[in-house]
Protein backbone atom coordinates (compact mmCIF):
# COMPACT_ATOMS: atom_id res chain seq x y z
CA UNK A 1 0.00 0.00 0.00
CA UNK A 2 2.81 2.41 0.81
CA UNK A 3 4.28 1.78 -2.64
CA UNK A 4 0.90 2.32 -4.31
CA UNK A 5 0.39 5.58 -2.40
CA UNK A 6 3.96 6.64 -3.22
CA UNK A 7 4.28 7.77 0.37
CA UNK A 8 4.79 6.02 3.66
CA UNK A 9 3.17 8.98 5.40
CA UNK A 10 -0.04 8.74 3.34
CA UNK A 11 -0.32 5.00 3.86
CA UNK A 12 0.36 5.28 7.59
CA UNK A 13 -2.20 8.04 7.99
CA UNK A 14 -4.81 6.02 6.08
CA UNK A 15 -4.09 2.90 8.16
CA UNK A 16 -3.81 4.80 11.41
CA UNK A 17 -0.37 3.41 12.25
CA UNK A 18 3.09 4.78 12.88
CA UNK A 19 5.07 5.50 9.66
CA UNK A 20 8.12 3.87 11.26
CA UNK A 21 6.33 0.53 11.30
CA UNK A 22 5.76 0.70 7.54
CA UNK A 23 9.40 1.64 7.01
CA UNK A 24 10.51 -1.42 8.98
CA UNK A 25 8.17 -3.67 6.98
CA UNK A 26 9.50 -2.26 3.73
CA UNK A 27 13.12 -2.80 4.82
CA UNK A 28 12.41 -6.35 5.93
CA UNK A 29 10.66 -7.25 2.69
CA UNK A 30 13.20 -5.43 0.53
CA UNK A 31 15.82 -7.92 1.68
CA UNK A 32 13.72 -10.79 0.28
CA UNK A 33 13.19 -9.05 -3.08
CA UNK A 34 16.79 -9.37 -4.27
CA UNK A 35 16.91 -11.12 -7.62
CA UNK A 36 19.02 -14.27 -7.71
CA UNK A 37 19.29 -14.30 -11.51
CA UNK A 38 18.37 -12.02 -14.35
CA UNK A 39 14.96 -12.53 -15.94
CA UNK A 40 16.51 -13.07 -19.36
CA UNK A 41 18.19 -16.29 -18.20
CA UNK A 42 15.11 -17.75 -16.50
CA UNK A 43 12.75 -20.27 -18.06
CA UNK A 44 9.05 -19.47 -18.27
CA UNK A 45 8.40 -21.75 -15.31
CA UNK A 46 11.09 -20.02 -13.25
CA UNK A 47 9.62 -16.63 -14.11
CA UNK A 48 6.19 -17.82 -13.02
CA UNK A 49 7.60 -19.16 -9.76
CA UNK A 50 9.33 -15.82 -9.08
CA UNK A 51 6.09 -13.95 -9.86
CA UNK A 52 4.10 -16.20 -7.53
CA UNK A 53 6.71 -15.84 -4.79
CA UNK A 54 6.44 -12.06 -5.06
CA UNK A 55 2.64 -12.26 -4.91
CA UNK A 56 2.93 -14.42 -1.79
CA UNK A 57 5.33 -11.96 -0.12
CA UNK A 58 2.98 -9.10 -0.96
CA UNK A 59 -0.01 -10.99 0.47
CA UNK A 60 1.96 -11.83 3.62
CA UNK A 61 2.92 -8.18 4.02
CA UNK A 62 -0.70 -7.13 3.63
CA UNK A 63 -1.73 -9.77 6.20
CA UNK A 64 0.91 -8.52 8.64
CA UNK A 65 -0.35 -4.96 8.25
CA UNK A 66 -3.94 -6.00 8.87
CA UNK A 67 -2.93 -8.12 11.88
CA UNK A 68 -1.14 -5.16 13.40
CA UNK A 69 -4.19 -2.95 12.90
CA UNK A 70 -6.51 -5.37 14.64
CA UNK A 71 -4.11 -6.19 17.44
CA UNK A 72 -3.49 -2.53 18.29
Amino acid sequence: MSYAKDSIQKAARELGIDPGRISKWRQRHKKTDRPSATNSTLTDEQKQIKRLQKELRDAQLERDILKSLYSA
